[in-house]
């Protein structure tokens, strides 16, 4: 898959220890809809438990886009309906990074419509 990485995924996508290529089964035969409408959302929120459940295991989780969506598509001989959304680069943290703690904003209060 590395052939498939644009942009800065190149530079970093090449070391990671998996590449996942996320698929959503968007276009659903038998059907009167045009399209899944929650296909995405919902490879989103599986991506994200991924992501929670990989870092529980020390390992770190980047999703991306900057792929060759076409090339990946044909690459993998995607069945019809489905498609490629985004890729994923799974792998254990550079050592630099392993003992970081993690630099979280200060969390700032919502305010209403009204100012308050």
């Amino acid at each position: 898959m590395t052939p498939q990485l644009l942009g800065g995924a190149r530079r970093w996508g090449v070391r990671a220890s998996l590449l996942l290529v996320n698929l959503c089964h968007r276009y659903v035969d038998e059907t009167d809809y045009e399209y899944s409408e929650f296909a995405i959302y919902d490879l989103g929120q599986a991506v994200a438990h991924l992501t929670i459940h990989a870092e529980s295991m020390g390992l770190s989780v980047r999703q991306f886009r900057s792929s060759d969506r076409d090339a990946v598509t044909s690459e993998l001989t995607v069945a019809p309906g489905w498609e490629v959304a985004t890729m994923a680069a799974i792998g254990v943290p550079p050592e630099a990074l392993r003992h970081t703690p993690l630099n979280f904003r200060t969390a700032v209060p919502c305010r209403g419509n009204d100012g308050r």
